[in-house]
Order: C-alpha cells, then structure tokens, then sequence
C-alpha cells in the first residue's frame, strides 16, 4: 500500500508540474500537438484494434453483458471519429486569456474576467475507451494536465490510446506528464487520488453511480459528477404521434446502453388509448420490455408487463423502460422531480406554452422540445467532444467540453488607484 501510495503520489506532483507548462502554451502549439494526434491515431488503426480485441475478448470471458461489451468496443469508425475530433477541437477558438468581460470601476479601474485553465483534472471513467482521447484533448485544449484511470475492461485499448497521446505530445515539445494514465487497477489506486488536494484542482468521475458516490465521498477536492442517466420523454397531448413515435424509438433502440438512451415514457392521458397502441407498433420489431403503470398496461397488447416501485428511476441500460399514464404537465414534471437524475428530459408537444414551461421546470442538464435524447452529448451540440456529462450543476451542468474545463479569474488594470 506505501509503494501505490507513493506511485499515486509521484503521478500527481507531475501532474501538477506540467499543467504550469501547458498552461502557459499558445494555440499554435497546443492545435498542433492535436493535429499530430489525429494523425497517430490514423496511423495506428491496426494496433489499436488488435488491442481493443484483446479487452474484447476477456470481456466476453467475463460474461459482460452485450450493452457494456457495445461501449468497450472500438472500430474503424470509432477511430475516425476520434481523429475527426481532435481536429475539430484544434480549429475551436482556443479560451485561455480571453476577456469574458469588462468593465469600468468610477475611478478609472478596468475590471474584467479572464478565462484560465482549471489547473490538473483527474479522470476516473469506466468502459469506453475512447473517452481517454476525449478527455485529453479537451484539457489539453483548455490549458489543464490530466491524470487518467479507466476500469480495468478497457485495460489494453486505455494503456495504448495514452501512449499515442503522449507521442503527440513529445512529438510537439511538451512533456509527456501532461496526459498521464494510472495503469494500476486496483480500486485503492483511486482513493489514493482522492486524497491529493494538494496537486488535483477536481475530480471528474463517470461511470455507474455506486462508482461515482464512492468517489463523491472520499474526495478532498471539488467533485464534477457524471452520474447516471435516467431520461424521460412526456408526451403532451398535442404531440405529433408519428413524429414522437420515430423519436421514442431513436431514443431507446439506437444505443441501449448509453446514458442518453431514454428509459422513461409519461403519457397524457387524453392521448393515451390512441397513442400506446401506435408506439407498441413501432418498438415490437425490437422487442422492447414495458413496465407499465396499472392505467397503460390494458392499452398493451404483447410488449408490457406491470411496472414495480424499483423500476421507477432506474437505468436500464437495455431494451427495457418505464411507461406511465399521467394527468397533466405538472403531474410529468411532478414525477420528473422526483425520479429523474438530471440528465435528460424530453417533450413532444405542438404547444408553445408547454414547451417553454417544460424547458424552465424540468430540472436536467439537457432539456428538449421535439427532439431524441440522444442529443445529449457534447459531439451532438456542437462541442466536438465531452469529457463527460455533469449532473451536477458547479461549475459545469451538461456536457462538458473546452470552456467547462476552465474557470475565470478577475484581472484589473490600473494606473495608480489606491484605495480610501
């Protein structure tokens, strides 16, 4: 335990190290360093495969269910993707030292807010590897080190992503310290950098909620949860059926795994003997699992099973989700407040003064009008990439990509003012 200590230690004083020079980098050579990582990644299609094959592999050996093995998987388009990405990320404006604001003081002070890097991040995430280049060129964008610790299903792909992206990075004249990865699986690796206040600005964890509760309480440093995802679709009276139908569907059967796939459906009761009919047409040829509350579960012919308290709130991850008949808006947002994670929540409705109601009330990183749940990701919204999607609401409520990875600090301009 001293010697892993130490290790976690080390790791983290270099981290804290570098982020002073990548901090002090201009765009010219950070945008650079991320156009050679493009390029690597292009390059090393094959190794990174093979790599990917072998976490493959052992997870099926491990009996890992289907969706989970979805997320770990990498292929020749999820490469591309990431290529396309740092590449994307190098041509974003970049934020360090922009003037959020000005203003001036009566006595000739010029007072603003300068946007600076959030200092040395460290990423605790599960699964998907191709989160490890993620996170990197976004903090690398904003100015910040990073200490990375994927699970340990992504062992093989996480340890030769991270080499790749220390290429770029020596290849461009920084010191690789800047994008470190814990190599290290056991779980006390993690609690160990809980403790280093000292070095780590925030933590970010993202993955499943006892992961991310365990680390919530053990941190010496702010916390940025990417917690479980939970999302809902109220579906108004007014709502165009075919259209919500085809959104329904995108939202549970495009990816069932992911945080962003829906997992709740409230329906107007004025719609609903018209309505379930339609959607149970649509989500038969996937076979979709309905818990339906007592109202609904007659409007079903094949799909539904009567729902349970514990499958209220819950992430399926699975062709599985939750159906309830609801009386109004306010009983949707009612049950929204109450089982939803503030994630995602969605209304299909034709009525103006429903959406916008919804939109305010519905408490939810991400809310939407007409629109899949699938959208809640930082590629989607025109981010480029996300180091995760907070659910927490400080510093950062959503996706979060280069400018939530930094903080602004005043800085005045003077010309002898003192005060009296």
């Amino acid at each position: 335990m001293a010697n892993l200590s130490e290790h976690i230690h080390h790791i983290a004083f270099q981290a804290k190290q570098a982020s002073r020079e990548i901090a002090k980098a201009g765009p010219e050579q950070k945008n650079a360093a991320l156009h050679s990582l493009a390029e690597i990644l292009l390059k090393k299609k094959r190794s990174i495969l093979e790599a990917n094959a072998l976490d493959i592999a052992q997870a099926k050996k491990n009996d890992l269910s289907l969706p989970k093995i979805d997320r770990l998987t990498i292929d020749e388009k999820l490469i591309d993707n990431m290529a396309d990405a740092c590449r994307f990320i190098a041509g974003l404006p970049d934020p360090i030292g922009a003037m959020d604001k000005q203003w001036q003081r009566p006595n000739g002070l010029l007072v603003g807010k300068m946007r600076i890097p959030l200092g040395v991040i460290a990423m605790i995430y599960e699964s998907r590897p191709n989160v490890t280049v993620d996170a990197a060129i976004l903090c690398l964008k904003a100015g910040n080190s990073v200490i990375l610790r994927g699970g340990s299903e992504a062992f093989h792909s996480n340890i030769l992503l991270a080499g790749l992206i220390q290429e770029a990075l020596l290849q461009n004249g920084f010191c690789k310290e800047i994008v470190q990865y814990i190599e290290n699986t056991d779980r006390e690796s993690i609690y160990e950098l809980c403790k280093l206040s000292q070095f780590i600005d925030v933590i970010i964890p993202r993955g499943g909620e006892k992961m991310v509760q365990s680390i919530a309480s053990r941190a010496t440093m702010p916390v940025l949860k990417h917690d479980k995802g939970v999302p809902h679709l109220f579906v108004d009276e007014s709502a165009d059926f075919a259209k919500t139908a085809e959104i329904i569907f995108n939202a549970k059967t495009q990816r069932t795994g992911v945080c962003n796939a829906l997992e709740g459906i409230l329906v107007h009761k004025n719609i609903a003997d018209k309505f379930i009919p339609l959607l149970e047409e649509k989500l038969e040829p996937k076979n979709v699992e309905i818990f339906a509350c007592e109202k609904s579960l007659p409007l079903f012919k094949k799909l539904a099973e009567p729902l349970r308290e514990e499958h209220k709130g819950k992430e399926f991850g699975a062709l599985q989700m939750v159906c309830l008949i609801v009386g109004s808006l306010d009983e949707a947002l009612d049950y929204i407040h109450q089982y939803g994670s503030h994630h995602t929540e969605i209304i299909c409705t034709d009525n103006y003064g429903n959406a916008q109601r919804f939109l305010r009330e519905a408490d939810a990183a991400m809310v939407a009008v007409n629109a899949s749940s699938r959208f809640n990701d930082g590629g989607e919204l025109g981010l480029g990439a996300e180091i995760g999607i907070s659910t927490t609401k400080l510093h950062a409520y959503g996706p979060m990509g280069v400018e939530e990875l930094t903080t602004t600090k005043f800085a005045v301009y003077g010309n002898g003012q003192i005060r009296k």
